[in-house]
């Protein structure tokens, strides 16, 4: 493969939302991203929003978007449905669950570790959904082959 464009990450995704300039900064005070881009329309309205979390990337915008992108929805808007769910890594799990539960997420999977064995990993984590209905499952490499991460 050839290298990705400076900055940008072989992969990203994009969030819809009804309220996209609540949910960038929920997003950014619950979980940690850190706004890379925002493109603002007439009134204020969020057309583009890049934010990063280390090397990853989401987008996030409106539901507004017309007949550009009559699929943009939002999950209140397909009676709560999710048709991905985004996984992270992080330093800390036990830390990140603790900020954001203190930003309102409301946790769908409490913390647990999932351990593949000897052979191959544990990780511990836990899973939420946001402010938009959007789940999100977020870990922390606890052991990798057997052995205990350093």
């Amino acid at each position: 493969m050839k290298p990705t464009p400076a900055g940008w990450p072989r992969i990203s995704t994009s969030l819809y939302y009804d309220d996209p300039r609540k949910a960038i900064d929920w997003l950014c005070n619950a979980f940690g991203f850190e706004v890379q881009l925002l493109v603002e329309g007439d009134g204020g309205r969020i057309e583009h929003s890049e934010l990063k979390y280390g090397d990853g990337l989401v987008m996030v915008s409106g539901t507004d978007k017309g007949e550009r992108m009559p699929w943009a929805r939002s999950p209140s808007q397909v009676g709560g449905a999710n048709t991905q769910n985004l996984m992270l890594y992080v330093d800390d799990v036990e830390a990140h669950h603790a900020r954001a539960i203190a930003a309102g997420a409301v946790i769908v999977m409490e913390m647990e570790t999932h351990d593949y064995g000897a052979d191959h990993w544990a990780d511990r984590g836990y899973g939420c959904r946001d402010v938009g209905g959007h789940h999100w499952w977020f870990f922390q490499r606890v052991a990798t082959g057997g052995k205990p991460e350093a």
